[in-house]
């Protein structure tokens, strides 16, 4: 795409996912760090992010779905490519082809995928997916079931890791423990992102972060130990001068308060930037914050730019990026980074950088 023609960048930088990885790895000696790609690599591209960390040594993955592992096989060919939402009737043969591991978290799974490689899911505490105490006791009581399977690990998935005093971190380890204690003797897999830096007792044979790989802060409250990882800039598309009492956009939310100048951006919530953000968000020029003003509608966002008279049409304006991580745009949202990475938008000029 010619740069003329760019109404707003997307950069993502795959050497600081790795470096990320790595991060991860050298604070998990336990075991191995897999890398979490679903939702398309957490809205970045699940493709060049896995090839990416393949270079970098990793050999897990985990999806959600057998699409998004059919998907990026090519790109990990020898790597464990393992998809967590469990194990459809009549998808076994596409996990057989293409040397899928399921996650299973129930008793009708298991007894389907005889005789093959598989992670068994135990639920401590989520109550999503996973063998619950039912299921668990049931499994205790006929281990034949799976001396029909070979376990390459048991996992189970933490609830409150971000929390570092949470008491259910401390409860979920132990029956992790407890259950693991039931079952036939297997690798282990616990810590998610924010779990790997609960120390060495969550430790486990392997360790499944997601969103840490991607920048988003593993640690809320500290300073974030992991790399930014992405930079959204966007165009700005016109500039106006506005008098006292004039209000912008939908609504008319927002009210000049003194003379403005007001900057009209090309991005909005068809872009997956958060309609929540209305008069509440920010975008940065030249490193300075700027006031997101009114509403943010499906395909403009203004700004209120009086205070940085160097803002012009054509300029570009920093959304995410050195100065507003995905936490800072979350903050401001109500929600979280994850949410605010795996809504990004198709629109954009996406870059790849390595370095």
């Amino acid at each position: 795409m010619p740069a003329e023609a760019t109404q707003a960048t997307l950069e993502i930088d795959l050497g600081a996912i790795a470096a990320n990885w790595r991060i991860l790895r050298d604070r998990h000696p336990s075991g191995p760090v897999a890398g979490v790609v679903k939702a398309d690599g957490y809205g970045l591209g699940a493709a060049r992010v896995a090839a990416a960390l393949h270079e970098a040594g990793c050999r897990h993955f985990f999806v959600a779905y057998l699409n998004e592992a059919l998907a990026i096989r090519d790109v990990v060919p020898d790597a464990m490519l393992a998809v967590l939402s469990g194990l459809i009737p009549g998808t076994e043969d596409a996990y057989v082809t293409h040397g899928l591991t399921p996650v299973l978290g129930s008793l009708d799974e298991i007894d389907r995928w005889r005789g093959r490689q598989a992670i068994l899911h135990v639920d401590t505490g989520m109550s999503r997916l996973g063998l619950d105490a039912r299921e668990l006791a049931i499994l205790a009581g006929d281990p034949g079931r799976l001396n029909r399977l070979t376990v390459r690990y048991v996992m189970s998935h933490l609830v409150s890791s971000e929390v570092p005093d949470d008491p259910i971190n401390r409860l979920q380890r132990e029956r992790f423990a407890a259950v693991r204690a039931m079952l036939p003797p297997a690798p282990s897999s616990l810590a998610n992102s924010s779990g790997i830096f609960l120390g060495p007792d969550f430790g486990s044979d392997l360790a499944r972060p997601g969103a840490a790989l991607y920048g988003v802060n593993p640690t809320p409250g500290q300073p974030n130990p992991m790399r930014n990882v992405v930079r959204l800039s966007v165009r700005v598309l016109a500039v106006r001068d506005i008098p006292v009492g004039t209000s912008v956009g939908y609504n008319g939310i927002w009210t000049a308060a003194r003379p403005s100048r007001i900057a009209t951006a090309a991005l909005g919530y068809a872009d997956g930037f958060h309609r929540s953000l209305s008069s509440r968000g920010s975008a940065c020029f030249d490193g300075t914050p700027v006031p997101l003003v009114g509403r943010v509608s499906m395909d403009l966002t203004t700004f209120d730019v009086t205070d940085h008279p160097a803002v012009q049409p054509g300029c570009w304006l920093e959304v995410l990026g050195p100065h507003l991580s995905p936490d800072d745009v979350a903050a401001a949202a109500g929600t979280n980074g994850y949410e605010v990475l795996t809504s990004l938008g198709r629109r954009f000029h996406r870059v790849y950088r390595t370095a």
